[in-house]
């Protein structure tokens, strides 16, 4: 009962935006399945965080072609400009992001240039020509040349002369750019004509003999084994896209999307179901219908297989009955919520659309009810069934486990915690050792670690991280399986207790694990990177800037800086306040300026009359410039004074620089 309001209290405390996952190293189950789908989670990759743009062009085109609501012929030239060029370029530059970061969504891009234009040119954009939109040669390009890029620059990696790595950087990429754009324009061109004709020849079959409804045999238990994204985002976005191009609109959008199948099954549960599935059923189905989130149903089919026919049936239903009446989307729908699909329906579409949907549920509802009613299972394990759609996924369902009162959904076993801030030396180092020391002293300092980074470092390889509140979407898009919490005082937020009650009761403490607070260790220590002369005990600024050029000033006469760090501090301090808490304050410049370091060193400022730093005053302003790691010993010194107000009150007490330094020496890092 504990354990649970732990838990509890973590998760209403903090601001958590994704589920958590552990992803180290594990061992492969499925082998096959799991090769199939990393390969349609890095396809669906390049499309997902694209959707909006595909939303956008749906809807000019849906509002401002000769036949939208509201014809429009300037605002219409969008509508070719966006689908032939900037949606694969965006593609192909999401792809080779993956593959390469920036560096390869570059090149990326500027090689998928050449295979738009081999397989398009300008002919069908000036006489109104019909022309295939290269989604597809975007998803080989893209991801191709920035591999390619990537194994170049590793031949000549710790090659090249000082002073010349970024002329050869910018010549190399831009080289090998055009290079690659000339090459996927003759080489990748015919490859491209071949595929896209033969797609569009099947997709034509299937329509014009209506027989595009058996796609549900693959679809529906392909979506249960969390192969939806890659089928909707990997294969059918981009062939209907093509076809919304021809004709306005396509049903390919709504081959997975339709919510139908998935809405039959949950209702059969909330009548005919037992125990926690029954309960669980109706909350569910809302989310499903209305949230387009189609993952929380899965547990219900794998807890009673033989519901794969309901799906597969009301999936063919709803397919049969939308080719019957011309049904079809303007652009993708995502999320599959009804609200997202009537949102993007083709003009005049939408009684089509709504009954396809109607037709899917109430197919498999009727099915799903008869198996449901005449099943001899006595009981039904609605948990068990959702580990086992965990499994399979790979990850933790935060929607299905929370929907199904899993106390456990958002809470893995945190055994990896990453501070990050923008450069990675300053506010997230303190961060770090704080939350380092408090997990120490709670003892479970060898079974949890704690580190800062730069948020341009980092890697999806954590499962919690913490970072200031304005860089959380940053973050988000580094590691996207990690738990992100957002503080505002790194030096005495209170989510630091909240994370160790919860490590507190996931494990238990090991035996020799604790890390007493005080030391005896070096107990006169100075720091050589604090020294008497770069502290001054009466500030005279009047604002945040100023506080900034005095602090500054002290690190540029003692030669550890150049005048261009300060510049940069001020830089940092416009997009994330480095206000720590407690009165502290620790101005540092940003990650690209490291290059204006000499040496490390710090500069102590105190103000009896609190410095304006953003609404939060500061008596003390700490200015670091770190060019290595030396400086992270004393910032660890500087969190743990500035962690007890009694520390405080002894830097405000001190009389002289010597008394500043004999403070931070009794303090052990």
């Amino acid at each position: 009962m504990r354990q649970n309001r732990a838990q509890k209290f973590f998760l209403e405390s903090f601001i958590v935006t994704q589920a958590a996952t552990d992803t180290r190293p594990r061992t492969t189950q499925g082998g096959i399945r799991v090769r199939v789908q990393k390969f349609g989670t890095f396809l669906s990759s390049m499309i997902m965080p694209n959707i909006g743009a595909f939303i956008a062009w749906g809807i000019i085109t849906a509002l401002f072609i000769p036949d939208g609501y509201f014809p429009n012929e300037k605002i219409a030239t969008l509508v070719s400009a966006m689908v032939f060029y900037l949606l694969p370029i965006l593609i192909a530059y999401s792809g080779g992001r993956l593959i390469y970061d920036v560096r390869g969504g570059v090149v990326g891009a500027i090689a998928t240039m050449g295979v738009i234009m081999g397989t398009s040119s300008e002919v069908f954009l000036d006489k109104g020509e019909s022309g295939s939109p290269m989604f597809l040669g975007a998803m080989i390009c893209g991801p191709l040349f920035a591999w390619l890029m990537k194994k170049l620059d590793a031949l000549w990696d710790g090659k090249i002369k000082p002073g010349f790595e970024m002329l050869v950087s910018n010549f190399s990429a831009g080289i090998f750019a055009a290079l690659g754009a000339i090459a996927s324009m003759f080489l990748l061109t015919p490859v491209m004509n071949v595929v896209m004709a033969a797609a569009a020849r099947a997709v034509e079959f299937l329509i014009s003999n209506n027989l595009l409804f058996l796609t549900s045999i693959l679809i529906e238990p392909a979506k249960v084994l969390f192969l939806n994204n890659a089928i909707n985002h990997g294969i059918l976005t981009p062939l209907g896209t093509e076809q919304a191009v021809d004709q306005g609109y396509s049903l390919l959008f709504l081959l997975e999307a339709n919510p139908g199948p998935g809405l039959g099954i949950l209702l059969a549960y909330t009548f005919f179901g037992r125990g926690s599935a029954k309960a669980t059923a109706p909350g569910a189905a809302i989310i499903h219908f209305f949230g387009g989130i189609h993952e929380i149903y899965f547990p219900y089919v794998l807890m009673k297989p033989v519901l794969i026919v309901a799906a597969i049936a009301g999936g063919m239903a709803g397919i049969f009955t939308e080719t019957l009446l011309g049904a079809g989307l303007g652009s993708t729908a995502a999320p599959g919520s009804i609200i997202a699909i009537l949102g993007v329906t083709a003009p005049g579409k939408h009684i089509a659309v709504i009954a396809g949907v109607l037709m899917a549920a109430v197919v498999s509802g009727v099915i799903a009810s008869l198996i449901l009613k005449f099943s001899k299972t006595a009981t039904e394990d609605l948990h068990e069934a959702t580990q086992k759609m965990q499994q399979m996924k790979g990850k933790k369902s935060a929607v299905a486990s929370s929907a199904l009162g899993d106390k456990d959904a958002q809470t893995p076993l945190i055994s990896r915690i990453v501070f990050a801030c923008d450069a990675g030396m300053g506010s997230s180092a303190m961060g770090a050792s704080v939350l380092r020391n408090k997990i120490n002293d709670a003892g479970f300092g060898k079974q949890v670690s704690v580190v800062n980074c730069a948020i341009n470092n980092l890697t999806d390889s954590y499962d919690l991280l913490i970072c200031h509140e304005d860089l959380v979407d940053r973050a988000q898009a580094k590691t996207p399986s990690a738990m992100h919490i957002t503080v505002d005082n790194f030096m005495a937020s209170p989510r630091y207790d909240e994370i160790v009650a919860l490590i507190s009761s996931q494990r238990q403490p090991q035996s020799g694990d604790a890390t007493p607070v005080e030391s005896p260790a070096e107990p006169e220590e100075k720091s050589e990177l604090l020294r008497p002369e770069n502290i001054i005990l009466s500030g005279s600024a009047g604002s945040r800037d100023e506080a900034i050029e005095e602090a500054g000033a002290l690190l540029v006469r003692a030669g550890a800086v150049d005048a261009s760090y300060v510049a940069a501090m001020h830089e940092r301090e416009a997009s994330v306040s480095t206000f720590m808490g407690n009165g502290l304050a620790i101005p540092h410049g940003t990650n690209e300026t490291k290059q204006y370091i000499k040496h490390s060193a710090l500069a102590f400022v105190r103000y009896e009359q609190p410095v304006d730093w953003g609404g939060k005053e500061a008596h003390f302003v700490i200015a670091i410039a770190g060019a290595d790691g030396s400086h992270l010993k004393i910032l660890s010194k500087i969190a743990k004074l500035f962690a007890k107000k009694d520390s405080v009150q002894q830097l405000h007490d001190a009389a002289t620089q010597e008394d500043i330094l004999d403070i931070f020496g009794k303090v052990t890092a």
